[in-house]
């Protein structure tokens, strides 16, 4: 290695280092602010708590409340899960395989999803939702968030199963398979990295999705644990370290949604992007 790579490469490192500083930094201070009194919090935030106090943590894990409103979100975004897969998944497939008129058309207008800000919607949501008579109810809160996920796991997909062998398909046929018999037994059997692409990424966005559950949610039973975390905002006073430490303990699910999908994330998403 002669010394511009060696300057290169340590370039590289510096510049990911300082990255990765930006991105952790939060999650460290928010798991050891749960650890910390709130005085302490307010002039040493970063540092390590000079008593570690664990009942912050403790009372959370105790707090039935705390159970529910994590169970109220897994319910929620396991189903936005399931939901865009299949029918995100059976969508792009059509495109991918089958030619029908307007079929171009319909997919950049399913496209035109990506452009769409979902704070624009929320009202005309709440005035759909209200008058399916689903409102307060999980439903409120899944139906939405998958159609408002469809677009991004549409083209997605898509992409991917262009990239699948058509001689695969032709020899299916040649031996009576169909296009739906096709696409159960081969075509989602071999979609492993990007089902688990999409499905984390929705799932994410699910868990921590707030603005769409407080509106369309009433009822302290429904409630997801972005709304669960309100409980520690008072008038006056707000208990910042019950609040990090809820935060640590509710986004504890997502990150190991993530590391079990990690290592099919990156096939699936670059499984498109070049043809073999």
């Amino acid at each position: 290695m002669n010394q511009v790579q060696f300057f290169r490469q340590l370039a590289r490192i510096a510049i990911l280092c300082v990255v990765s500083a930006f991105v952790l930094g939060p999650l460290v201070a928010t798991v050891l602010g749960g650890f910390k009194s709130s005085a302490e919090i307010r002039t040493n935030a970063i540092g390590l708590p000079e008593t570690w106090q664990l009942e912050h943590y403790a009372s959370i894990v105790s707090s039935p409340e705390f159970w529910r409103y994590l169970f109220n979100s897994l319910v929620i975004s396991l189903s936005c899960v399931f939901l865009t897969l299949l029918v995100g998944a059976a969508a792009a497939y059509v495109f991918a395989q089958i030619r029908f008129f307007g079929s171009r058309m319909l997919f950049s207008y399913l496209l035109l999803g990506l452009m769409f800000p979902f704070a624009t919607a929320i009202l005309p949501l709440f005035i759909k939702v209200r008058d399916i008579g689903i409102l307060d109810t999980y439903w409120a809160v899944i139906l939405p968030q998958t159609a408002f996920g469809l677009s991004l796991a549409i083209l997605l997909f898509r992409t991917f199963f262009q990239q699948l062998p058509k001689e695969l398909f032709e020899a299916a046929y040649v031996d009576g398979c169909g296009y739906v018999r096709f696409f159960w037994r081969f075509t989602l059997p071999l979609s492993t990295p990007i089902l688990a692409t999409v499905g984390t990424f929705v799932f994410v966005q699910s868990w921590n999705n707030f603005l769409l559950p407080l509106v369309v949610l009433n009822s302290r039973e429904a409630f997801t644990w972005p709304l669960g975390m309100m409980q520690f905002r008072g008038e006056y006073l707000t208990d910042w370290n019950l609040v990090l430490a809820f935060v640590t303990l509710t986004i504890l699910p997502a990150i190991l949604f993530f590391l079990a999908a990690q290592k099919y994330i990156v096939a699936g998403l670059t499984g498109g992007a070049v043809k073999g």
